[in-house]
């Protein structure tokens, strides 16, 4: 764990306070399943939330919306449905490699992953191909409900504008940070996330818009 003095422990949950009053519940991830999580999570990889919505689209109206079916579908035809969320070729591999696994260790469903310790259950992600540590950690916080702080592009840079953390602060390293002051809850942990996405999707752009930011009375000026 990481050392962290009781201003910054404060600074974090004052900031989760804030957001969730000033954003609202975010209702956040949104689908109608853990395997629609799944493929969501491995579609957004470097692309818009926009994207991966026409994506999915496009695979469920193509017929071939599972596990089974995508995982024995020509790589061209979902490379083609999934062209909107950009290097849509490798993602195309990436599903279907997933998918492949979900029929033979899982019996096509992710869900019956439920009964692993959280450990070995990321240590399983973490070993397929293309399937990194936030796309593991949002499979296993919102689509099996394990309580791991899942850590963004966005995260890093709200955080670091502020000098809550250093440039060279890895995935692992936020992560923990965040773990360390937090209970660990998954309801809480989705949508401290889903709070911190906004924020960066709205307000800490990469090129910011500060005057109206809620987290600017709490984490102080930040550096442009």
């Amino acid at each position: 764990m990481i050392p962290m003095s009781d201003s910054r422990r404060e600074v974090l949950l004052r900031l989760y306070d804030t957001l969730a009053a000033s954003f609202g519940p975010r209702y956040w991830w949104p689908a109608d399943s853990p395997f629609e999580v799944c493929i969501g999570a491995i579609l957004t990889q470097n692309a818009p939330w926009t994207g991966v919505v026409k994506s999915i689209r496009a695979l469920k109206e193509l017929g071939i919306f599972s596990p089974e079916r995508i995982a024995g579908t020509n790589d061209r035809i979902i490379a083609e449905a999934v062209r909107p969320t950009i290097y849509f070729n490798q993602k195309a591999r990436r599903l279907k490699t997933f998918c492949s696994w979900l029929m033979s260790e899982w019996n096509g469903s992710i869900e019956n992953m439920r009964g692993l310790d959280l450990l070995e259950a990321r240590g399983r992600l973490l070993s397929l191909s293309g399937i990194g540590f936030e796309t593991a950690d949002s499979i296993l916080l919102y689509a099996l409900d394990y309580p791991i702080f899942v850590v963004d592009a966005y995260t890093k840079r709200i955080l670091l504008r502020h000098g809550m953390v250093g440039e060279e602060w890895e995935y692992e390293t936020l992560r923990e940070y965040f773990e360390s002051v937090l209970e660990p809850d998954a309801s809480v942990f989705k949508e401290y996330h889903a709070l911190l996405c906004h924020l960066g999707a709205f307000f800490c752009k990469r090129k910011p818009e500060c005057d109206f930011c809620p987290a600017r009375h709490i984490l102080g000026e930040p550096t442009r």
